[in-house]
């Protein structure tokens, strides 16, 4: 199923209903859907390369306000819509949320960043977010920067390395992100020292 939904995901690049498409998508992408935009936003970024840093930014928007979507569902409607996520969302499980909820209490600005940019499924940490109540200034400003670093430097390697970047985005995507949220903590924390 994973894989067809996938396929379905990269024909929107040859239609021209993609830039729509991206952003429907990285906003479902941020609340339920299992599939990431960074598919959808590559096979677009290699059409048309001038434009990657344009399709960036729609994958960035749309995210973000699926982000918040995701937290209104878990303010609002949790309780209605929780069995559907516990058995069709991979990563849902009673047990993650229960854990998700020790990581925003310790952790809070610094666990939604890290959902954003890396390969952990943000949309448990923009429903968690709602339902544990985390300040909402916080979420947003976490999440757009968050999810604004991992779009840009996808439509940037794009932009400037093209075709050749594609199999080693596809091959290496999430031990990149891991990497940079790595330095990136890394140099916050050295700067906090200082």
């Amino acid at each position: 199923m994973v894989r067809r939904l996938y396929d379905w995901v990269l024909h929107w690049a040859d239609t021209p209903y993609g830039v729509p498409a991206l952003f429907l998508l990285a906003f479902a992408e941020s609340s339920f859907f299992p599939i990431p935009p960074d598919v959808l936003l590559i096979a677009l970024a290699l059409g048309c390369s001038a434009r990657s840093y344009y399709f960036a930014f729609i994958c960035s928007l749309g995210s973000v306000l699926g982000g918040v979507s995701g937290y209104l569902i878990g303010m609002f409607t949790w309780t209605l819509v929780s069995p559907y996520f516990f058995t069709y969302i991979p990563g849902f499980t009673p047990e993650q949320f229960a854990h998700v909820q020790g990581l925003f209490a310790q952790y809070n600005f610094w666990i939604v960043f890290a959902a954003g940019f890396t390969p952990i499924p943000y949309k448990i940490f923009t429903i968690g977010a709602g339902l544990f109540q985390v300040n909402f200034p916080m979420f947003l400003l976490a999440s757009a920067v968050s999810r604004s670093l991992r779009f840009f430097l996808v439509g940037g390697l794009i932009h400037y390395y093209g075709q050749p970047i594609r199999s080693f985005i596809d091959k290496y995507l999430n031990q990149l992100t891991w990497v940079f949220t790595f330095l990136l903590i890394g140099g916050f924390l050295l700067l906090k020292t200082l």
